[in-house]
């Protein structure tokens, strides 16, 4: 069965004043993933959100959501995805929970199942604690933390994330961000716009970078990186006990293997395709033990600069 597809634009198109701020936009959104939304101000990653949301129209070209057209069918899309601003807004004058109460009541969620899941939301973001505090109490950590619990109270199967940690500390994020990446298996989506791109990289499946309103690529962080930074190869590196000369014309025998290199007890092996299993079966064949094993990971700081300077983008 082929994956379902959470969002999809063709060709999508925004001016502003004769500007094109969203430039034929082609982008894919598996469902069950977390997709990071990348660029600087100014690529059109608020427009593309706004037009995801039906809260603007597109000039041309078509969007998307689970299935619904936003800008024909703003309430169904709506009833089934959330939306957290980077600027989250509250009645101060109102407890957390009532803040909350009042959104379940908007969403037509009946109290009592309101109830149960207002707490347990509470619960989930760590303001349990401050339920009865009005929100204008609040820091703006505080506040990050309540507009999560008010985009997750109506289970919706897409969740749109503007820069979520926005006036988190440390342990504010990592709990976020752990929260962010249990997400699909409660079976909703997440699109994270960010510029904190280490959050992104450990949440994420994929990745889309924009600029100056063009989708530049879009892919896995592991294959962006292969195609970026090693040529479309995969770097293996392997620890063995006892390397050798002749271990390593072993390896340069495999079928697929196009170089590898000898430091210390250390072997990196580039290959034309996940060759894991191979390497793995050749090495234990010839009695040297093996230690540990892994393809080599990219950082998505070194992706992103990659792609966003042949884009002749500019910080």
């Amino acid at each position: 069965m082929a994956d379902k597809l959470a969002v999809e634009t063709k060709d999508l198109t925004k001016v502003y004043d004769g500007a094109t701020v969203v430039d034929r936009m082609n982008l894919s959104i598996q469902e069950g993933e977390v997709f990071g939304l990348l660029g600087p101000n100014g690529a059109g990653k608020t427009t593309t959100i706004l037009m995801m949301l039906g809260l603007t129209e597109p000039a041309s070209g078509t969007v998307r959501m689970l299935g619904f057209d936003p800008a024909r069918e703003p309430l169904k899309v709506k009833r089934v995805v959330g939306y957290l601003p980077e600027k989250v807004g509250f009645y101060d004058n109102m407890t957390a929970r009532e803040n909350l109460q009042f959104i379940a009541e908007l969403n037509g969620i009946e109290a009592a199942e309101a109830d149960r899941r207002i707490d347990e939301l509470l619960k989930v973001v760590g303001l349990n604690r401050a339920v009865n505090l009005t929100t204008g109490k609040f820091s703006r950590g505080m506040k990050q933390r309540l507009g999560i619990a008010d985009v997750l109270i109506k289970k919706p199967k897409l969740v749109i994330l503007d820069e979520p940690t926005s006036g988190l500390d440390p342990e504010g994020i990592k709990h976020l961000l752990d929260l962010i990446a249990a997400l699909p298996k409660q079976g909703t989506t997440v699109i994270l716009s960010s510029h904190q791109l280490y959050q992104v990289q450990r949440v994420c499946h994929s990745v889309g970078i924009l600029s100056r309103g063009k989708l530049v690529v879009e892919g896995s962080i592991d294959k962006l990186g292969r195609d970026a930074l090693a040529g479309g190869r995969y770097v293996i590196d392997i620890e063995t006990a006892e390397p050798s000369p002749q271990l390593v014309d072993v390896l340069k025998g495999i079928k697929g293997v196009l170089k590898v290199e000898l430091t210390d007890h250390m072997l990196s092996v580039t290959t034309e395709a996940d060759l894991r299993a191979e390497i793995a079966r050749v090495v234990v064949q010839n009695n040297v033990p093996l230690v540990q094993m892994r393809v080599q990971q990219f950082s998505l700081d070194d992706i992103y600069m990659r792609y966003f300077e042949e884009s002749g983008g500019s910080k």
